[in-house]
């Protein structure tokens, strides 16, 4: 005799699919709050590389202007909005008002990173061509901002990159980077859970949205925040939970008015990688 009458059991809570649901890059940037207004403007200055003068012969010090150079960040508005119906989150399994809610804060939070990242790969700087890193191409690009006086600027360690995981992935096979000769913390401990990590003088993020991620042209970037501005709203994302009685559907909101925009070249090096040789 067979069993039969067997019942399902659903699980309660939820499980999350895999997706970024925080910002990365925002932490790597020169941020500002907007009260009001669709614009934020972003001073940089300098002295315009001005060297120390003498007297002159009529008695007089030669002046000179400071360098100064004003650069805008246009505000948009951008929204995502997830809707159900009341019976589909009836009878679906799991909290569907706050699955909704979730998601929706992760897009806008996934919209901040590529509005930052579109200003990025708007600097011209390169370690060269599309290549698997090496300890050698990481001193490079140290080297190429150093030249910039972008490591030597008095703002105190405001160096990060952003890298995709298989530019991670390549890191641990420099022994610079994992051997306990080099650096104290063990970098194979851990690993794919800390998505941030500090290596020879920068804050280091690992971002599996980068342009062209596991592509034989990868987007990773060596910056300082200085060199890139990002503008957003005073209150910051805007989260609600409402429901339409007339057509008894229930939806999440998040919004949030943003922009970024490139402050200064010389403080970004763009690090292309060949991402597909490693996950290929």
């Amino acid at each position: 005799m067979s069993d039969s009458a067997f019942q399902t059991q659903f699980r309660t809570e939820t499980i999350k699919g895999f997706e970024k649901r925080q910002s990365l890059a925002r932490r790597l940037v020169t941020t500002e709050a907007v009260i009001k207004g669709n614009e934020a403007t972003f001073l940089v200055a300098d002295s315009g590389g001005a060297t120390a003068v003498t007297r002159g012969l009529d008695g007089d010090i030669p002046t000179r202007p400071d360098n100064l150079n004003q650069y805008t960040a246009t505000l948009q508005e951008w929204h995502d909005v997830p809707e159900r119906t009341n019976f589909n989150i009836f009878a679906s399994q799991g909290d569907g008002r706050r699955i909704m809610q979730e998601t929706s804060m992760g897009v806008i939070n996934r919209k901040i990173d590529d509005d930052i990242f579109t200003e990025l790969a708007t600097g011209t700087v390169n370690w060269g061509s599309a290549a698997l890193v090496t300890l050698a191409l990481v001193l490079k690009a140290k080297a190429i901002l150093g030249n910039a006086s972008v490591l030597n600027d008095g703002q105190g360690n405001g160096v990060g990159a952003l890298i995709t995981p298989a530019f991670h992935a390549k890191l641990m096979e420099i022994p610079q980077f994992t051997s306990a000769d080099y650096v104290s913390d063990k970098k194979f401990e851990g690993v794919g859970k800390d998505r941030a990590f500090a290596w020879l003088g920068s804050d280091w993020v690992v971002d599996e949205t980068l342009p062209g991620v596991g592509t034989s042209d990868a987007n990773n970037q060596k910056y300082h925040k200085a060199a890139n501005g990002h503008a957003d709203n005073t209150s910051g994302k805007d989260t609600k939970v409402g429901y339409d009685e007339k057509h008894d559907k229930s939806w999440a909101r998040c919004s949030m008015y943003m922009g970024s925009k490139k402050l200064q070249n010389s403080g970004i090096i763009q690090m292309p990688h060949d991402d597909a040789t490693v996950v290929g």
